[in-house]
Order: C-alpha cells, then sequence, then structure tokens
C-alpha cells in the first residue's frame, strides 16, 4: 500500500516561535492606541517605520496609532541581536503574523458582542462594522480581549494587494527629532542626580596597569571616587569636566608594562598567510565534465582593518538599586548584553535590566556594549546614582572592535577561448564576529581588565547557514564550472576585530568582481554582457540590466573617466544589488556617480530601502578610497578623523538608486547590500580610467603609482 508524503505543518515565523505570548508585541489601550514592542532595535536603518507599517496593515489602523516602544529586557520580545539586514525578515515576518492573527482574534470576540459572522464584518482605522450599521472597535474590546497567549501557526496574513501601507514611502519615524535637534540619542539624555565616569586605559596594545598613583586625581574638585578592579580603572565625578580632569590626573599617575607587539601594517598579507589558522573547506564543486587549462591567473586582494568610526563615541548609563541594575545603551542586542553582565558581575540575568536607547552611528559591534559594562563597573561606587559613561573619540578609535583585515587570493584556470574551467578562492583574516551574549565567556572589554580577567575572546565566523563570516559572499553566484572555497580564520588576534557591516561581504565581492571584470577585459568582452552571460538567476540579470540602462551603460569614453560595474547578492541569499560608478582620476580618485539597482523583495517603504541603499554606497565609498587603521608595533595611531579620515559631504558622489518592486516575494534587509558591488564598481572604474588594477584597498594615490610601477 503506497504511502503519500504528508504536508508539513505550518510554522511560525522564527522570531515569533521564539517569543508567542502575543503580549509581547502588542498592546492595545482604550485610548486608540496600539503599542508596538519589536525586539529588534533601531540604529538609523529606519526598522521602526517599517514595522510600524506591518502592523498597522495587518490591523486596520492609521499609521498615527501605532505607537513604537523601544526594545527592552524588561518587556520585549527578545530577538537576538540587530545584524545582518535581518530585521525585516525576522521582525517582519513575526510582526505581520502577529498582527494577523489579533486581528482575527478582535474580529471574533466583535462577532460575539455584535451578535454578526465575523466573515460579515470589516475593520476600517480600528473600527469593526458589519450589516445593519453595528459598529465596535478595537479599543471598545480593548479591556475584553486578552492577548496573554501563545500565537498559533496558520494564520494567513493579507496578501500584497491588499496592503495599504507596504509598498508605500511614508515619512520616517524617527527624522523629526533628528532633523529639529530634540534629544533622541542616549548621548542627549540626563538622569535625575546623574554623575559622570571615565575609564583609564592603555595606549600599548593590551599593557597591563602596573602602578596608579591617586593622588592627583583626589584633588580634581567633585570627585565622587575612583575605582580599581586589577587593570580596570576609573572615576566618578560630579560634572563631565571632572571626570576629564580626573582622568587626566589618573592618567599621569598611571604606569604600565610594554604590552603586546602588532604586525607590521605594511605587509598585512604576510601577516595574515603565516598566522596558526583554522583551515575549512566551505564549498566545493566539481565539474561533469572538465575542459583543460591553457593557463592560470592567480591574483590576490587585501583589505585593511576598517574602524566603526561612528559619528558620536560609544556612551551608556547604569544604575545600581541593591543586587539590581539598570543599562541604558545603543547595543544592538539587549538580551545578549544581559547575558554577558551576568557573566561578569556573577549575578542572574534577572538582576538585570538593559534598556535600548539610539546611539549616533552604529555599523555593526562597536563598543556600545564595552561601555555599558564600564557603566556598570563604575556605577557600582555611585550609591545609587545614575553613571553616565562616554568614551572619548581616542578610545573609540583604538579600543572598540575593528572589521577585520583581510587577504583574498583567487586562482582562475583558462582554456584556450579564456573561458573559465576551474576558479580556486581562499581567505585569511581574523573572524568577524565577537559579539557578547553567545560563549561562557563574555566579550566585554573590562572584562579582560579585572583582577581576576576573563579570558580574550578570539573572533570566529558564522556558519555559511547564517550568513558566513570571512567566507561571506566567497561562493560565486556565477555559472562557473567548478571551484573551491577555502577559509583560514587566524587563531590568534593581536588586533581586536568583531562584526562590521557585511563581515566578509565586501572584501570578497571586491574580488570576485575584480578577477571577473579583468578576465572580460582580457576576451575584450563587455562586463555587462559577461556577467549577464555567466549567470542563471533572473533576478540576478535583473538588476544588472536594470542598473545598466540607468547609467545608459557605457558612456563614450573620456579623458581621466571611468566606469566600472559590480554586482552581489548579500549573503548568496538576501538582497540582489548591482553598481555603476563614474570615477574621475586625475590628482586623486574622485566618485562622481553611483547609479544602483536594487531588488529586496517587497520593499515595503521603498524610501526606507533607498536611503539604506545610499547610505551604504557612500560608507562604501569611503572606505574604499579613505579608510584605514593605523599603527605601529605598539599602538594603534589612527585615534582621530585627521588620522583616520572619513569621506567629507564635499566627496560624496551624486547616488541614483532604482528599486525593482516585487510585492510578491518575501521582503529582505537593505542595508548591507550595496557595500561589495560599489566597492566592486569603483575599483573597475579606477582601471577603465587609468588603465592598472589596484588590488589593495583603500585605493589612494601611493596604491595607484605603486600599481603603474609594478604593470
Amino acid at each position: 500500500m503506497s504511502q503519500q508524503a504528508s504536508t508539513p505543518s505550518p510554522a511560525l515565523p522564527v522570531s515569533l516561535a521564539a517569543n508567542p505570548k502575543l503580549s509581547s508585541w502588542l498592546k492595545f489601550s482604550s485610548t486608540g492606541q496600539v503599542t508596538v514592542s519589536p525586539g529588534k532595535v533601531e540604529i538609523g536603518q529606519g526598522i521602526v517605520t517599517a514595522l510600524a507599517q506591518i502592523a498597522a496593515d495587518e490591523l486596520d489602523i492609521d499609521l498615527s496609532r501605532v505607537q513604537m516602544v523601544r526594545a527592552s529586557t524588561a518587556s520585549s520580545p527578545n530577538e537576538g541581536v540587530t545584524s545582518g539586514s535581518l530585521s525585516i525578515q525576522q521582525s517582519g515576518r513575526a510582526m505581520r503574523h502577529a498582527c494577523a492573527e489579533v486581528r482575527r482574534i478582535f474580529l471574533r470576540q466583535a462577532a460575539e458582542r455584535l451578535g454578526v459572522e465575523a466573515d460579515a464584518l470589516d475593520i476600517e482605522d480600528g473600527t469593526i462594522s458589519g450589516p445593519g450599521n453595528v459598529r465596535t472597535s478595537y479599543w471598545e474590546l480593548a479591556d475584553d480581549v486578552s492577548l496573554d497567549r501563545d500565537a498559533t501557526p496558520g494564520v494567513t496574513p493579507k496578501t500584497a494587494s491588499r496592503r495599504a501601507l507596504a509598498g508605500h514611502s511614508v515619512q520616517r519615524i524617527d527624522i523629526p527629532d533628528k532633523v529639529l535637534g530634540r534629544p533622541r540619542f542616549i548621548h542627549d539624555q540626563a538622569l535625575a542626580g546623574m554623575l559622570h565616569g571615565r575609564v583609564l586605559r592603555p595606549e600599548n596594545a593590551c599593557a597591563k596597569l602596573v602602578g596608579l598613583k591617586e593622588d592627583g586625581a583626589r584633588a580634581v574638585p567633585g570627585l565622587v571616587a575612583i575605582v580599581r578592579d586589577g587593570n580596570f580603572s576609573g572615576v566618578v565625578s560630579e560634572t563631565e569636566h571632572g571626570a576629564e580632569a580626573a582622568l587626566a590626573a589618573l592618567r599621569k599617575g598611571a604606569s604600565w608594562s610594554a604590552g603586546e607587539p602588532l604586525p607590521d601594517e605594511n605587509d598585512l598579507a604576510s601577516f595574515l598567510k603565516t598566522q596558526p589558522a583554522e583551515s575549512t573547506i566551505i564549498d566545493k564543486k566539481t565539474a561533469a565534465s572538465s575542459g583543460a587549462a591553457a593557463r592560470t591567473i592567480r591574483r590576490q586582494y587585501t583589505r585593511p582593518y576598517i574602524a566603526h568610526a561612528s559619528i558620536a563615541p560609544s556612551c551608556a548609563m547604569a544604575q545600581w538599586d541593591g543586587d539590581h541594575v539598570r543599562v541604558w545603551t545603543h547595543s544592538q542586542g539587549v538580551y545578549l548584553l544581559r547575558a554577558d553582565l551576568a557573566l561578569v558581575l556573577k549575578r542572574p540575568v534577572e538582576n538585570i535590566t538593559v534598556e535600548h536607547m539610539e546611539g549616533a552611528g552604529c555599523y555593526g559591534h562597536n563598543a556600545a556594549d564595552d561601555v555599558a559594562l564600564d557603566a556598570v563597573l563604575l556605577a557600582r561606587s555611585a550609591g545609587g546614582r545614575p553613571v553616565r559613561v562616554q568614551w572619548s573619540r581616542q578610545g573609540e578609535m583604538s579600543d572598540a572592535p575593528f572589521g577585520a583585515a583581510m587577504a583574498i587570493e583567487i586562482e582562475v584556470d583558462l582554456d584556450a577561448q579564456g573561458e573559465i574551467v576551474d576558479w580556486r578562492h581562499s581567505i585569511w583574516g581574523n573572524g568577524h564576529v565577537a559579539r557578547p551574549g553567545r560563549a561562557a565567556q563574555p566579550a566585554l572589554l573590562a572584562g579582560y581588565e579585572l583582577a581576576n580577567p576573563f579570558p580574550r575572546m578570539v573572533s570566529i565566523n558564522p556558519p555559511q547557514s547564517n550568513g558566513g563570516g570571512s567566507d561571506r559572499n566567497a561562493i560565486p553566484l556565477y555559472d562557473l564550472p567548478s571551484w573551491r572555497i577555502e577559509s583560514h580564520r587566524l587563531t590568534t588576534m593581536p588586533i581586536r576585530t568583531s562584526a562590521l557591516r557585511t563581515l566578509g561581504g565586501q572584501g570578497n565581492v571586491f574580488a570576485i568582481e575584480s578577477i571577473l571584470d579583468e578576465i572580460a577585459a582580457e576576451r575584450g568582452e563587455d562586463p555587462v554582457a559577461f556577467r549577464l552571460r555567466h549567470l542563471r538567476d533572473e533576478r540576478a540579470k535583473d538588476v544588472i540590466r536594470a542598473v545598466a540602462a540607468r547609467a545608459k551603460w557605457k558612456p563614450d569614453r573620456q579623458p581621466g573617466i571611468g566606469h566600472g560595474i559590480g554586482f552581489g547578492r548579500y549573503k548568496n541569499t538576501g538582497a540582489y544589488c548591482a553598481a555603476i560608478a563614474e570615477i574621475e582620476g586625475i590628482d586623486e580618485i574622485a566618485v562622481r556617480k553611483l547609479t544602483l539597482a536594487v531588488d529586496v523583495g517587497e520593499a515595503i517603504n521603498p524610501d526606507g530601502v533607498i536611503n539604506q541603499i545610499e547610505g551604504g554606497a557612500i560608507q562604501a565609498t569611503s572606505w574604499v578610497l579613505k579608510e584605514r587603521v593605523r599603527f605601529d608595533r605598539q599602538r594603534i595611531t589612527s585615534t582621530s578623523w585627521a588620522e583616520y579620515p572619513i569621506l567629507r559631504f564635499s566627496e560624496v558622489p551624486d547616488v541614483e538608486v532604482e528599486v525593482i518592486q516585487r510585492s510578491d516575494v518575501d521582503p529582505v534587509g537593505a542595508g548591507e547590500a550595496a557595500h561589495g558591488p560599489v566597492t566592486a564598481a569603483i575599483a573597475n572604474a579606477v582601471f577603465d580610467a587609468l588603465g592598472v588594477r589596484v588590488r589593495d584597498l583603500p585605493i589612494t594615490r601611493d596604491r595607484i603609482i605603486a600599481a603603474m610601477e609594478a604593470t
């Protein structure tokens, strides 16, 4: 007897399955408002606006009725960390399902009260009406409907055609405060009775505090406390000026060990390729019938350590109440930070409340979590008063984690006609993730400095199933006969690294798209046509065709002007993005225009998608042309904007973005989709303008001259 395959049971969205209680996601008030509480946080990506649109759509209410609540471990669902362009995919799907189910619950309650069938009822801006002009509302039913129940699978949200807000641009909820200068960032907040703290740290890498004279600091007016625990030391003062003065005095009285040596900045590739490493085969593809290789080309590409370079240094506040501590932070993961704080403090997580507040700049794992622990440790000496700690610019640029440096080597076997027959891609570098809350030991800076220190965490790479780390975007999207992708993760970490936007995606897309452009040029084939010929994914082809049409590829050649293309699909599973760069190469490289096309599936807020692609494109331009962490053998030396320049407003290119709307496809994030394609497009445009390949980032005047001399 044959047995038919059973249909799999419907499953809840991932974030909702982890946090099934509907009341943790949204609450209704009798005053006509809906409070929405996602676990993802606003870090400038516009997520609170998109989630509000989703909630308003599914509930059939006006957007103005939605009140978005900041994430807190006291009340919000635990959605882990806000990273990897996953907020729409994870929180958005959970929110849509939860709101659709809540809408159904209210309709059933209204049907019972009104004595009509639920299918006969309609909802308009929260008012529920039916035959005979019977009516009620969410607000009238709010006290009768308990959402203290678990979500159930099988709920069907509205189809895209029935959504009133999704797919339409609306004003960002967070922008008016920022434009009008109203306090919104944590840096602008002041708690009653607040004190100010600063932490003393060495200039040399991993130096130990061997002596500390406190007399000078104790003489500073307003000093409340000097805190020392092993190598961790700081001050607490009545005023911010007093904290700065006390720290300066404390620094004069400090003596340090020599520290640990750093690599040779000018030979990073050799350093990365000779260190102890964990080697992994990421992917392997074997050709059904291998063509004969006539020659092999081998190219090496490098990217330096990159700073997060947040516009405002990291800041946090903490307040103790007996054995309980409350923390205000711009961390991307309040629950994960709480877990690490519990490890350091040796207290149960229930004794720690972590609340999110927006910070002025993020782009990955910067020092937001580190400064939170600083504030917690200093606040223990404050007698129950809150303590605010803000890092200095120098501290932010030297002590926060960096994006990992990378060396990427690609070997390509070509047949007699110049067609690709085999591809080998190898990556060397530190891991890209050392975020808090993911290991049995904390990943917070002060935790390494205590008298009983925790071991310093060596960064890891997430698995490919989670997007990868060093290997992110290393598997070609192109239809190539065979390949082998290897990653060599360093097991030593003299320079602290952790998550920076795209992880390894920027470096790998830069390398892949550069060598493909080189092969196309050798063949005399148009680089757009070459890419289209090697792609099967129609959505990939569509973004390339769209950007080529919008940029009128390829413009007539002009002296000193170059055009280049780059393409990628973030994590090979997320947003598709293609970019064309127009650069001018005379005294310095200037990016005059960037044209991009992006496919994020259903674009909930198209203007928000454009904002994210524009921001990513401009940041990538800064990375490509300017950004590089500088250091000698003892210390980080790029500790100010002078030594770590970023793109100035006068250097920002004109950016045009075309969004390919696919309302029938689940949405994905846009924040990190542009970096790799823009990096590659600029590098390829430099070759188009100057006839030289620069394979080491950033592409500076010196690098161009070196490439010319090597040609």
